[in-house]
């Protein structure tokens, strides 16, 4: 093991041998909104460096940790440890920290923030790292976990993608894992995400002398009547149906009660197949707001389900339910643009992801623990 950090300091201890689904509780008692998950990832790196089986490389508050076997194949399980803002509603469950429904640690429903995203994932990562070796046996192919920061904020801050250029090397694989909540289903690829500005310029005036001036937003109801009607497609990749939507999502304008609005701005999200690039959705979301001032304002490119490799098929047949794909943007996207096909695999319900109940089935963090441990040993 060579971990190639400074000296962890004094942190609450985290015993990842535990069940995991005790051990998806202690994490979640770690307050990790986007921006403050260092207590957690010096917990992680300080139960990891006690795997002498592991080389440990920590950036910031993101790690890698890999077994160097000499397997013909490596997998890499990678998941984030973030979550969102901490819910303000009076009587929230989505909390921290966590609570157990049955008042029973390890029994039922575990509430709390990160339940579903992806606190779970994060706790069978560990889990995985800390028993492979367990009873003389040896995993058949080689791992490499990924632990990383700031995936639920703005692209540019993603630790996965400061990994991805600052360690790169070290993420190369034949098959990537991302621990995102799916109820235990693989969830192959994902669709791409585009935002856009549409807007209409006009001539203030004052109210009251109307038609002095020209009503920007009320030319801007042209780009909403086409939105409205548009019909979004369905559109199978690889075997798997990717449905799209197109949607204005914010709109704003004008500068008082009594003036007539010079300018209005619609802001509009594009979530395509992975069969699109990023400049062949600008395309189609220019012909469709055809005569208006359009602009790209972020991008990313969906990724392919990539289940005909050979690690991907024996996963799918490992978990014995049909493959499904991932609507929503996901990193899986980012092992794509690497060249390792990955897919989204978890527990807990995606749809709960996120809301102010958020919770997951301590029997499905162990299913997706036990699904993990049999495939790497197969």
């Amino acid at each position: 093991m060579t971990a190639e950090t400074e000296p962890v300091a004094s942190i609450l201890p985290l015993d990842v041998r535990q069940d995991v689904a005790l051990l998806t509780a202690a994490i979640m008692d770690f307050n990790s909104v986007s921006g403050n998950e260092t207590d957690l990832a010096n917990a992680i790196e300080a139960a990891l460096s006690a795997i002498p089986a592991l080389h440990i490389v920590r950036d910031g508050d993101a790690l890698i940790a890999r077994t160097e076997l000499g397997r013909p194949e490596r997998v890499i399980l990678a998941g984030h440890l973030d979550t969102v803002p901490l819910p303000v509603t009076e009587g929230a469950r989505g909390t921290v920290p966590s609570s157990w429904e049955s008042g029973i640690p390890g029994e039922g429903v575990l509430y709390g923030r990160g339940a579903t995203d992806m606190k779970g994932g994060v706790a069978v990562q560990l889990a995985l790292a800390a028993t492979m070796f367990d009873g003389g046996a040896e995993p058949k192919r080689d791992v490499t976990f990924v632990f990383y920061d700031h995936e639920e904020v703005e692209e540019f801050k993603s630790g996965l993608g400061r990994l991805v250029r600052n360690y790169g090397g070290l993420l190369e694989g034949d098959f990537a894992i991302l621990l995102e909540p799916t109820n235990g289903t693989v969830e192959g690829g994902c669709n791409g995400t585009s935002r856009f500005e549409a807007t209409t310029v006009g001539e203030a005036a004052h109210s009251a002398r109307a038609w002095m001036g020209s009503n920007a937003i009320h030319a801007a109801a042209p780009i909403l009547a086409r939105l409205a009607a548009y019909e979004p497609q369905t559109i199978n990749v690889d075997g798997l149906d990717y449905r799209e939507s197109l949607n204005a999502v914010k709109i704003h304008g004008g500068t008082a009660g009594n003036v007539i609005p010079d300018r209005c701005v619609v802001e509009i999200n594009y979530r395509f197949a992975p069969d699109k690039s990023p400049d062949q959705a600008e395309a189609h979301v220019r012909e469709l707001l055809q005569g208006f001032d359009v602009v790209r304002t972020d991008a990313a490119a969906g990724a392919r389900p990539g289940l005909n490799h050979p690690a991907a098929a024996s996963f799918v047949a490992a978990v014995g339910a049909e493959p499904k794909p991932k609507y929503g943007w996901t990193d899986v996207a980012r092992f794509s643009e690497l060249g390792i096909p990955a897919v989204n695999f978890g527990p807990g319900d995606p749809l709960l992801a996120h809301k102010d109940n958020e919770h997951v089935d301590a029997d499905a963090i162990r299913e997706c623990l036990r699904v993990l441990r049999k495939w790497l040993s197969a």
